[in-house]
């Protein structure tokens, strides 16, 4: 025992070191990896910011537009689900003209 405890005072350090890796490898070990989910959210949010996507925005403006401009007599339910596929194409609108004109391309608080 005598003999191990003076091995380590020798070589304190090196197991310091040793040790310090260790701890560094597995805690790196857990920040590697992408999960499973992250890949298919990132397909959706490139395909609701595309060129199909805003020129689809642009035409559910001006649809929704002359909707409720000569619609003529629409009831409560009608009148939300039009404005509800407007704020839609705007938000779609805006996220577009944010990303091209100012080079945002995720949320800014």
């Amino acid at each position: 025992m005598n003999q191990l405890y003076r091995r380590f005072k020798e070589h304190k350090t090196a197991y310091r070191m040793l040790i310090a890796f260790t701890f560094a490898m597995a805690m790196r070990a857990g920040t590697t990896g992408a999960m499973p989910w992250e890949s298919p959210l990132r397909m959706i949010a490139t395909s609701l910011t595309g060129p199909v996507a805003f020129s689809i925005s642009i035409i559910g403006i001006f649809a929704t537009g002359a909707t409720l401009m000569w619609g003529g007599e629409m009831n409560e339910f009608a009148r939300r689900a039009a404005l509800l596929g407007l704020v839609v194409a705007v938000i779609v609108f805006a996220t577009n003209i944010l990303s091209s004109a100012f080079g945002v391309t995720g949320a800014v608080i």
